[in-house]
């Protein structure tokens, strides 16, 4: 009964902690793993010198949390494999209107089938920039930027790639990939429809005056290939792992395997 309090306790400060981040200038990541490694010493002095149930339950979560962390590392490389090698500007060649309603459009899709396939996150701060480039400061730019936010959460919501939360739950198997497809997709659709028909109808009908030239450059060789061998490798993930029952993380490791590949090649004399 102590030993529980204890656990409760700990945890709740260590919430607490983490919740007021901003408040104590703590990173919560260091609170999260000092409030960890406290509740499995508390475990493991309650039932000394008789360990080892408790140390293989603490070796089966160390594996599942090795799986996440495995898979959120060889996600983050292969994004900014994608962003070192200038491929996001492969996005700016998309965009060739200048009237602001058809702006919307595109920009929010763009966002929201993007962030399907990478984190929701890098979505935003990548359309974000892109937004900057393309329009000067302005109420139309912050309403763009509004949309897209909406829209990197709402197509990061229905894929189990999409969203890191998501993501854990399909690799701890509480959710699987056609079943969230299938069941969410039209919901999140909705959501960004909504919010993009409202300020379609508000937003005058005028043409931009866009700070970034239509015919800009790729300034690195290989952008096109990296981007678009980026974005299909992330689209195999959940595939491979649906097909072959193989664990995510192992499908996201063969994504960078594939995209450390391409990038040497990419050096190499004669290619590309």
């Amino acid at each position: 009964m102590i030993f529980d309090s204890l656990l409760i306790l700990v945890f709740c400060l260590g919430y607490l902690f983490i919740a007021f981040e901003h408040k104590v200038h703590i990173n919560k990541a260091a609170v999260a793993l000092l409030m960890a490694v406290v509740c499995w010493a508390v475990n493991f002095i309650e039932i000394f010198p008789n360990n080892e149930i408790i140390n293989h339950h603490l070796n089966e979560h160390l594996g599942e949390v090795s799986q996440v962390v495995l898979f959120l590392i060889g996600s983050m490389v292969v994004v900014e494999l994608i962003d070192a090698y200038k491929g996001f500007d492969v996005i700016t060649h998309f965009v060739q209107t200048r009237d602001k309603r058809k702006l919307l459009w595109i920009i929010s899709f763009i966002s929201y089938f993007l962030s399907a396939l990478l984190a929701n996150m890098t979505v935003a701060v990548v359309m974000i920039s892109l937004l900057r480039r393309l329009l000067p400061a302005s109420q139309e730019r912050k309403i763009l930027v509004c949309l897209v936010i909406v829209a990197s959460n709402a197509g990061g919501a229905w894929t189990p790639i999409g969203d890191t939360t998501t993501m854990m739950l399909w690799i701890g198997g509480q959710v699987s990939t056609f079943n969230i497809m299938k069941l969410v997709f039209i919901p999140s659709l909705v959501s960004l429809l909504v919010p993009l028909i409202y300020f379609s109808i508000f937003m005058k009908k005028e043409e931009c005056s866009p700070t970034l030239s239509q015919e800009t450059a790729l300034p690195i060789k290989g952008s096109r290939q990296v981007f678009f061998l980026g974005i299909g490798t992330m689209l195999f993930v959940p595939f491979l792992s649906t097909f072959t029952n193989l664990p995510a993380y192992m499908g996201m490791l063969l994504s960078l395997s594939i995209m450390w590949i391409l990038t040497d090649l990419i050096h190499q004399e004669g290619h590309f």
